[in-house]
């Protein structure tokens, strides 16, 4: 017992190379990389200063608005996801977490949506979760917040084969990430929850309403972004039809019609 717990704990800290290594050098390779792409792209590295300013600011308010708060993981967010209420006694909020543990997904801070994308795996397993929380953790003790959201930004995935924002910036605006306006920069933030699925070139509905609650929040509307699987997609415009009017011919038809009489009948006188 005491051997696979030393196991566990080894595994849980054990990461390669430690956080403290990406204070002074860019990443080549992610491990999310390694899963998604045959052969790990040449990433396009832009410091955080080089981005425009608009960027980093709409990430925040669309993935994790308490960023420059708490220290890797938000416990508040957390609770929320699991619908855990102060108050309810320890089985209670057991349950309710177990319930809802999928939503988790939607809790994940940038600093832990970093830590997956260094070093671990798209998996639920909450196993691997709780190795996410901790490598957050450690990454936030060892990096700067403008550190952590710069090696964000550029290892992100935001459409498939596009890693990083400057490759995003180019790739579906034909700028650079410097040039991005509001509502570009705001397309792009509202992609990353579902890069493969909806971003600004591919079924960008998702995308789009996602959009418009990250920019409404910006400015300073009370308005609430969901979680990534809660997003509506708004209803297809369906133009109406005007169906055409089909004259009725058929009795016209019959009225063309001439009996004939039987010429083989015979007629009584």
């Amino acid at each position: 017992m005491l051997g696979t717990a030393a196991l566990t704990a080894v595994w849980v800290f054990g990461v390669w190379p430690p956080p403290i290594w990406w204070r002074d050098h860019a990443p080549r390779c992610t491990a999310m990389m390694r899963l998604h792409a045959p052969a790990c792209p040449r990433l396009k590295w832009t410091k955080l200063e080089a981005v425009a300013p608009i960027m980093p600011r709409l990430v925040i308010v669309g993935e994790d608005w308490r960023f420059r708060t708490h220290h890797g993981v938000d416990f508040a967010e957390i609770g929320d996801a699991l619908g855990v209420e102060a108050g309810r006694g320890v089985w209670a909020t057991v349950r309710a977490a177990w319930r809802n543990r999928d939503r988790l997904r939607g809790a994940s801070t940038i600093t832990q949506q970093l830590a997956k994308n260094l070093y671990l795996s798209p998996s639920r397993n909450p196993l691997r979760k709780l190795k996410e929380a901790v490598t957050a953790w450690r990454l936030e003790l060892a990096l700067s917040k403008d550190r952590i959201l710069e090696l964000y930004l550029n290892v992100a995935e935001w459409g498939a084969g596009v890693w990083g924002v400057t490759a995003a910036s180019e790739e579906y605006f034909g700028v650079a990430s410097s040039q991005l306006t509001e509502q570009q920069a705001g397309a792009l933030a509202a992609t990353l929850p579902f890069p493969l699925s909806s971003n600004p070139v591919l079924r960008p509905a998702r995308m789009l309403a996602r959009r418009d609650l990250i920019l409404a929040r910006y400015h300073g509307a009370d308005v609430y972004i969901p979680p990534v699987d809660d997003i509506e997609i708004p209803p297809p415009v369906i133009p109406p039809i005007d169906v055409p009017l089909i004259p009725v011919v058929i009795d016209t038809l019959m009225d063309s019609i001439k009996v004939v009489p039987d010429s083989t009948s015979v007629h009584q006188p």
